[in-house]
């Protein structure tokens, strides 16, 4: 099938969401490093950031190959009404609560969407997503296993729970439509956002379920905004601090 200008921009939508993504958290995600609860955590979410980070490199590398600016250039000269990134990753770390439950959120749709990627038309892409998944299998692992381990005192329970509930309206904003939608899927570039939503929820509330948790429904109110620019009050310090580097000496490598 030949690709239109709408199918070029809807590609192009799709990896910026995914790269914006993957960088914002794995910018969050080093923040524990040092502050970790145990030394394992800490080795554990640097390892993981530096995944999501190397992640967002390929994305934006496949970008560029479309005639989008390289990769340093889209990652650290926009300003946060550029970026298109969900609400969920902007978020500070919080308490280690937090930062598990949107490991746990985020990844699992990281997991599931590579999936639906690896059967993508545009070979590029499809070859990230094989190999994003191998490393994405580690990351969900970890997320389940923490979960699970924290569902056996009530007090860890309830603090995991409470973080369920206050995260998961940010956590239906990683699926927020895109203006596109009908070019990826008619160009079986991606099969769509509601298509992923259906498919996550159902994987996180087998889990949660069988863990001790509880989930809210698919029908609450998500936190959209963040696909059109829309960002909450945390993503331009972040940025700022992100690119404090690249203002300094634009010739460093990341």
């Amino acid at each position: 099938m030949e690709f239109n200008d709408k199918h070029v921009m809807g590609l192009k939508d799709l990896l910026y969401r995914m790269a914006d993504d993957l960088l914002i958290l794995g910018h969050r995600n080093s923040e524990w490093t040092g502050l970790g609860p145990i030394l394992e955590e800490d080795i554990a979410f640097s390892s993981m950031a530096q995944d999501k980070i190397g992640q967002s490199l390929a994305l934006y590398e496949i970008l560029q190959e479309l005639g989008e600016s390289d990769p340093d250039t889209v990652a650290f000269t926009r300003n946060a009404e550029q970026f298109h990134s969900c609400h969920l990753v902007e978020m500070p770390i919080g308490e280690y609560d937090f930062s598990l439950v949107r490991h746990f959120f985020f990844d699992h749709q990281s997991a599931l969407r590579m999936e639906m990627l690896v059967d993508t038309v545009v070979e590029p892409l499809q070859m990230v997503a094989r190999k994003f998944k191998g490393e994405i299998k580690y990351h969900t692992m970890h997320a389940d296993t923490w979960l699970k381990q924290l569902a056996a005192t009530e007090e860890s329970r309830l603090r995991i729970q409470t973080a369920i509930n206050e995260s998961f309206s940010m956590a239906l904003g990683m699926f927020e439509s895109s203006d596109y939608e009908k070019e990826l899927i008619e160009a079986n570039i991606f099969g769509g956002e509601d298509e992923l939503k259906a498919k996550w929820y159902e994987t996180v509330s087998e889990k949660l379920m069988a863990f001790g948790y509880t989930i809210p429904s698919l029908d609450s109110e998500a936190s959209n905004g963040g696909r059109k620019g829309q960002h909450t009050e945390y993503l331009q310090p972040l940025l700022d601090e992100m690119t404090e580097v690249f203002s300094i000496d634009p010739a460093a490598d990341w």
